[in-house]
C-alpha cells in the first residue's frame, strides 16, 4: 500500500522534503566532536560473496556537523544528524554497488515477485484519492518548464500511472539497455523482498554509514574534504539550475540517473555511496533518533522502535542515506555522509533505490 499523500499529490518522497524558510545561523563544530574511527582487527573470514566487499566493522563517530559553513554545503543546517556520537558495529559484507536492473531481474524471474508500484491501489484504501490515481505507478521528476520556489516539491514530482522499475519515467520507458543502472521505484517491502531471496538483509543506517565513510572520520564527503577534489567530480549529483528541464548541465558526465560504478569506489572499495540514487535502510526514521542514544558508545545499533517525523506524523518512515542525481546545493545537499533522508516505507521513486548487506557465516 502506497502513501496517502503520494496518491493523493505525489509526496512520501525520497530523501529530501520542502527547502527550509528560516534556520539558525550556521556555526562551524569543534573539530573534537569526530573521534577516530577504530577500525576492527584481522582479516576477512571467508572468500567474498560475489560482488560483495568485506566491511570490518569497528568504533566510530557517527553524524554530521552543520554543513551550511562549508563551501556548496546548501542551506540545511541537517539538525536530525546531530549529535554526533560514538557507534560500534560488527563485521560485515556490503554489496559493492546498488542491486542494479539485471539483478533485480534474476529476482522477479526467479519469484515472480510484484513491485508495490505495479499493484493497484483501491477505493478501500484510499477512499479520498482522484480516480486518475487509483492505478499502478510511482513517483516520478517532473522538471518544470521554467523557474520556480524551492519551497514546494510538488512542482517537479508528479504520480505517473505506469511508473515501476521496467518502466522508470513511465509507459513508453524500459530498462532496456540500462541492465547496469540502479534499479529504481522500489519501496522498502521490494527491497526486503529482494534481499531474503539473495539471503541478504537491508542494512542498519549505522551500518551503511560506517561503511560510506570508508575508514575517513569527520569528513563531509566519502571521498574527503572537498566535492571536486582536483576539480574532478566524485559523483552523480545535479548541476545546473534546479529543477528547471533541460538546466541539467551534466558537468559530471550525467543528466539523470548513471550506471554504477561510474566514480572512484570509497576507502572500502564501494561505489556510489554518494549521488545516484538514494539507498534504504532499515531504520525507522526519527528526527531525534541520535538525541534519544545517550552518551555512552551505541553497539550495532537497530534504529528507534517506530518512525515519527514531525512533518507527516502520520506517514511509517524508514531512513535513506547517499543522496541523488537531484541532490545540490541549491536544495539538497544530502550525498554529504552523515547526512539523512527519509521516506513512507511503501512508496518508491525514479531516484531510489538499494544494497544490501550479509552477516559473516553460512
Amino acid at each position: 500500500m502506497r502513501s496517502v499523500s503520494a496518491l493523493l499529490l505525489a509526496a512520501g518522497l525520497a530523501g529530501c522534503g520542502a527547502a527550509p524558510t528560516t534556520a539558525p545561523a550556521a556555526t562551524p563544530a569543534p573539530a573534537s566532536e569526530f573521534r577516530a574511527t577504530v577500525a576492527n582487527a584481522g582479516t576477512p573470514p571467508a572468500s567474498p560473496p560475489p560482488g560483495m566487499v568485506w566491511i570490518q566493522g569497528g568504533e566510530f563517530s557517527m553524524g554530521t556537523t552543520d554543513p551550511r559553513f562549508l563551501p556548496q554545503g546548501g542551506h540545511d543546517p541537517m539538525e536530525d544528524g546531530r549529535p554526533i556520537h560514538r557507534v560500534y558495529v560488527d563485521g560485515f559484507w556490503m554489496d559493492a554497488n546498488e542491486v542494479t536492473n539485471d539483478e533485480f531481474t534474476r529476482f522477479v524471474k526467479a519469484t515472480g515477485y510484484v513491485t508495490i508500484a505495479e499493484r493497484a491501489p483501491t477505493r478501500e484504501e484510499f477512499p479520498n484519492a482522484p480516480p486518475e490515481n487509483l492505478a499502478a505507478g510511482s513517483v516520478v521528476f517532473a522538471p518544470p518548464s521554467s523557474s520556480v520556489a524551492l519551497d514546494d516539491h510538488y512542482q517537479w514530482w508528479t504520480y505517473v500511472r505506469g511508473a515501476s522499475w521496467k518502466h522508470p519515467e513511465g509507459p513508453g520507458t524500459s530498462i532496456a539497455g540500462r541492465g547496469s543502472f540502479p534499479v529504481v521505484h522500489v519501496a522498502y517491502p521490494d527491497a526486503e523482498a529482494y534481499a531474503a531471496w539473495a539471503r541478504k538483509r537491508v542494512p542498519t543506517e549505522a551500518e551503511w554509514e560506517f561503511a560510506a565513510r570508508g575508514g575517513l572520520s569527520g569528513k563531509p564527503y566519502a571521498w574527503g574534504d572537498e566535492l571536486k577534489p582536483g576539480g574532478k567530480w566524485m559523483a552523480n549529483i545535479y548541476q545546473g539550475e534546479f529543477p528547471v528541464q533541460g538546466k541539467d548541465t551534466a558537468e559530471d558526465g550525467f543528466v539523470g540517473i548513471a550506471p554504477v560504478r561510474q566514480y572512484p569506489p570509497n576507502g572500502y572499495g564501494l561505489y556510489d555511496v554518494a549521488g545516484n540514487v538514494w539507498e534504504w535502510t532499515s531504520d525507522w526514521y526519527r528526527a531525534d533518533a541520535y538525541a534519544a542514544l545517550g552518551t555512552a558508545v551505541a553497539r550495532n545499533p537497530r534504529g528507534p522502535a517506530s518512525s515519527l517525523d514531525p512533518a507527516e506524523p502520520a506517514e511509517p518512515k524508514r531512513v535513506h542515506r547517499g543522496g541523488s542525481f537531484l541532490c545540490t546545493d541549491q536544495y539538497c545537499t544530502r550525498y554529504m555522509i552523515g547526512t539523512r533522508g527519509k521516506g513512507e516505507v511503501n512508496t518508491g521513486s525514479n531516484h531510489l533505490g538499494f544494497r544490501c548487506v550479509k552477516d559473516p557465516g553460512p
